[in-house]
């Protein structure tokens, strides 16, 4: 069961929502421990004074805010909260836009917001006016001592509360080398064109989450097993890949495009024959989006071929169709 990590409202206007804050993600990741590999003992983390490499116990420690060099401005817990009460308790809506208006470049954090004590109405007043709308609240929320930039997002039966980037958190394009203006400036050909396409249409299906897999982590954990299974602590011998990926000094692009086409998007007939083990145990949405029409396949290196372009469409849509109807 998830843990609420904040309770406050919803406030557009002069309507409150009561709500409940939770976190809308999990960590699946290997959880590595730092280790003394002198007697395998945990190694934890000190606070340490910078300037006298002395530790420094918890009950010392203050938060400061520099604002001259090496000058500080000591603010407490209490303070930070009460500089703006209403701040820490609301999720204060500031508009409402499209809900395709806001770019995924700006999608943070997800958390979900469940209505709080004899807030159902109201709440399911919001949601589903957002819903027939098409537009979702942009709205300040103030969460670990920072304030967030959000947009709240009708999910299903709840709302979530996507935190985004502030504007200037993003680099500008400007500062990067960007490619030529288009595709026949940098030296794509026609033809080359038209079979990228065409592998890009080979290999599209509808977006089912819970056909990909963090496959670093399954190897991790293989790994992890087999050394256990062997007994050994030390490091045991690398497995083989599957197969070589191709060279980097390859650069014939039409060949490349053409072994592509011949192995007819087999990636993602993979992915998608290992979508009902991922469906028994895989992560909720994550993030609410409208469904995507397209995505493309999680690898294109080489592996075997495991079906044709039409075995991985259909498997996709097979997919979809019962994600769908379980979410139903």
């Amino acid at each position: 069961m998830a843990r609420m990590i904040w309770k406050g409202a919803i406030s557009f206007g002069l309507v409150h929502v009561p709500v409940q804050l939770y976190p809308a993600t999990r960590t699946i990741k290997p959880s590595f421990r730092l280790l003394d590999k002198r007697s395998m003992d945990p190694v934890g983390y000190r606070q340490i004074n910078k300037r006298t490499g002395k530790e420094v116990a918890r009950e010392d420690i203050v938060r400061g805010y520099e604002y001259e060099k090496e000058r500080y401005v000591i603010l407490s817990d209490e303070e930070i909260r009460a500089a703006n009460p209403e701040s820490t308790q609301t999720v204060d809506i500031l508009a409402f836009v499209d809900e395709g208006a806001v770019s995924f470049l700006y999608l943070d954090t997800p958390y979900y917001l469940v209505p709080d004590r004899n807030g159902e109405k109201v709440y399911a007043l919001l949601r589903d006016a957002l819903k027939e709308s098409g537009r979702i609240g942009i709205a300040h929320v103030v969460l670990h001592d920072r304030q967030h930039l959000g947009a709240l997002i009708p999910v299903g039966p709840l709302l979530a509360l996507d935190t985004l980037r502030w504007q200037e958190e993003l680099r500008s394009l400007d500062e990067l080398p960007a490619p030529a203006g288009d595709a026949r400036r940098a030296g794509v050909t026609a033809r080359e064109f038209g079979m990228a396409k065409k592998l890009i249409d080979d290999m599209s299906g509808d977006w089912t989450p819970e056909q990909y897999r963090d496959t670093f982590r399954d190897d991790i954990l293989a790994l992890v097993e087999r050394k256990v299974r062997s007994g050994k602590i030390e490091e045991i011998g690398a497995q083989p890949a599957e197969t070589a990926r191709a060279a980097a000094n390859v650069v014939d692009l039409t060949e490349l495009l053409k072994r592509s086409l011949r192995r007819g998007g087999a990636d993602q007939g993979d992915q998608a024959g290992k979508a009902a083990a991922a469906r028994d145990g895989g992560a909720p949405r994550a993030r609410p989006r409208t469904p995507a029409k397209k995505a493309a396949a999680k690898r294109t290196g080489a592996k075997s071929a495991a079906g044709s372009a039409r075995t991985a469409r259909s498997a996709a849509k097979k997919a979809a169709s019962s994600h769908r109807k379980r979410a139903a």
